[in-house]
């Protein structure tokens, strides 16, 4: 009888929030060691506390690229979100520095382009990195409506402009969501991120019907970083800024949580749709 050969260990490059977490238990459920790289101001302790871990501050590549050796992994996930440091933040050590010049001009250019050139180089290292979506397929948000809400015309028509925006942005490498309302845009993301988007969306809210918001893969993204997550969180900031529901890109995103994402949007009246932007607008 031929021994079927065991994977090697999974490594988890963890930012914050509880995904690194969730795709640690399901790799572990499919019979797959893993190992996380917890990166210090962003990884959350009580997330990593299950699994194998070690706190390392991002700019310390050599210590990150050792201790992923060290524990046989040679597939890396990376996933959690993880605001981009300046240089002098970033202190890299002598392996982050030759990382930084290999990478190149592409560390002063947008989220796309830095994950990119990140992805060669961890392949140049000996490493291949797979999709968080890859592992945790059940978390892949659906194409159609989820819970109680659907939205109306007149939110279908923003989301279709929201859509259009948000196309365009990702094109930029800029953003990967917009607030629509009433055909009017209200904000667009940059680097602050979604959460704080829709503070500032809420303070130029118009009277009448609220706007929606709208999340998309940027067109031409690696889908193995950096996915559009949505969560109850989403939800909570969306009421808070007066909006009727959440567009977002069907088989693209990853919903954090998916019963308490629907149930949130359920209590709050909002709309949760999957879509295919392609043939939204």
């Amino acid at each position: 009888m031929t021994a079927v050969a065991t994977p090697p260990a999974l490594g988890i490059l963890a930012g914050g929030g509880t995904l690194p977490g969730r795709v640690a238990a399901a790799a572990e459920a499919a019979g797959r060691a893993v190992f996380l790289v917890g990166l210090e101001g962003f990884a959350e302790p009580a997330v990593l506390a299950p699994f194998r871990h070690s706190f390392v501050r991002l700019g310390a590549a050599g210590r990150i690229l050792a201790l992923l050796r060290e524990h046989g992994c040679r597939d890396i996930v990376l996933v959690g979100p993880v605001k981009r440091p300046s240089i002098l933040d970033l202190r890299p050590d002598g392996e982050g520095a030759r990382i930084l010049a290999r990478i190149g001009r592409a560390a002063f250019a947008g989220d796309d382009g830095l994950l990119a050139a990140v992805v060669r180089v961890l392949a140049e290292e000996g490493f291949s990195v797979v999709g968080a979506h890859e592992i945790l397929t059940e978390a892949v948000g659906p194409r159609g409506v989820l819970g109680r809400e659907a939205p109306d015309a007149a939110a279908l028509a923003d989301i279709s402009r929201g859509v259009a925006v948000v196309r365009a942005l990702g094109a930029a490498d800029v953003g990967q969501a917009s607030v629509v309302q009433q055909g009017i845009v209200l904000a667009v993301e940059a680097i602050e991120g979604t959460d704080a988007m829709l503070t500032r969306a809420g303070g130029l809210a118009r009277a009448g019907a609220g706007g929606v918001l709208v999340k998309l893969v940027k067109p031409g993204q690696d889908r193995r970083a950096d996915l559009p997550t949505i969560g109850p969180r989403t939800v909570a900031a969306a009421a808070a800024a007066g909006l009727t529901g959440i567009a977002y890109e069907a088989g693209g995103t990853i919903l954090t949580d998916r019963a308490g994402l629907v149930q949130a949007a359920d209590d709050a009246g909002l709309f949760l749709i999957g879509i295919d932007p392609a043939t939204t607008i």
